[in-house]
């Protein structure tokens, strides 16, 4: 199995789980709170590691009470953390969480030193970064750090999948066009190709589009219903798993650390998504982001009782 590199955010997330939220001016109570690790990248990078992958690290955190948790948290997983620095002077990153009781998320972001994370982070761990399989990335980090990664995968032959998340408009074409992989949500897919995508054949359509103009993989998240391949391997979809769900922040990540778990390992796109569509929905089963994320045991039990 091929080491992956995760070179993106961190995050402290603060949930609050609500019945409704306040209009302005309106104090009211909530049922309950916590307090958990999460960031997109670091999510994505804890539920691989949960899975038994092998992760690097690339991140920042802050000059705050925040910081040795996240430090913690990463160490747990037996994730790489040699390239996971600290900026003084700066908070860590922050995500208040709202979670109504029909299982729907509200989410805030607040970058803190997320947003140092530069190029010359990734000069500084160029040789470590060469020994790996696979660079994983999204967008809660700064872009010019995005695309110098990308370059940097495309120039030494290392395969990068890019998560667009959050969704933000006008990404570079030539950027794009050096991916291996692109896994965007149905509203990501249609920021980004300016199309119309609201069910999976639209989102069949759009994702044509990516795959002419470069990209060799695209596969769309859709959410209860599964997931879209589009790209060298033909056209095909995964059925999504009914299941309760309790809480669906973190899902996307979830999907997405354990696609790169399984790909990673034998470069199987089919047999990768389809345990990632099953991971995804067995995350939405419990509360919280990472928290929810089973490791390799509670994941077969999960398949078995299905």
């Amino acid at each position: 199995m091929g080491k992956i590199a995760v070179i993106g955010s961190n995050m402290v997330d603060l949930i609050t789980y609500i019945d409704r939220m306040p209009v302005q001016g309106e104090t009211l109570e909530a049922p309950g709170f916590a307090l958990g690790c999460g960031g997109k990248g670091a999510n994505q990078a804890v539920a691989a590691a949960k899975l038994g992958a092998d992760v690097l690290m690339l991140s920042k955190v802050g000059d705050d009470m925040f910081a040795d948790n996240t430090l913690a948290n990463f160490r747990r997983f037996g994730i790489d953390t040699r390239y996971v620095q600290r900026v003084p002077g700066v908070s860590s990153g922050v995500a208040p969480i709202f979670v109504r009781a029909d299982s729907h998320n509200s989410i805030l972001i607040v970058k803190g030193a997320n947003a140092h994370l530069l190029p010359a982070d990734i000069d500084a761990a160029a040789a470590d970064l060469r020994e790996c399989t696979l660079i994983v990335l999204q967008l809660e980090i700064n872009l010019p750090t995005v695309y110098y990664a990308i370059e940097f995968a495309h120039r030494h032959g290392i395969a990068v999948l890019l998560n667009p998340a959050p969704a933000l408009a006008g990404l570079s074409g030539e950027h794009l066009a050096q991916l291996d992989f692109l896994i965007p949500n149905e509203s990501e897919l249609a920021l980004i190709t300016g199309q119309v995508v609201d069910s999976p054949d639209s989102a069949r359509i759009a994702a044509r589009t990516l795959v002419a103009s470069g990209i060799r993989h695209v596969i769309v998240t859709l959410g209860e219903h599964g997931a879209l391949y589009v790209g060298e391997e033909g056209e095909f979809e995964v059925p999504g798993q009914r299941v309760d769900a309790r809480d669906t922040t973190g899902a996307g990540d979830a999907f997405i650390g354990c696609f790169v778990q399984h790909w990673s390992r034998d470069g199987q796109i089919r047999y990768a998504m389809e345990q990632a569509v099953a991971y995804s929905a067995c995350s939405v089963t419990a509360l919280g982001t990472q928290t929810s994320y089973p490791d390799s045991e509670a994941f077969a039990r999960f398949q078995q009782q299905r």
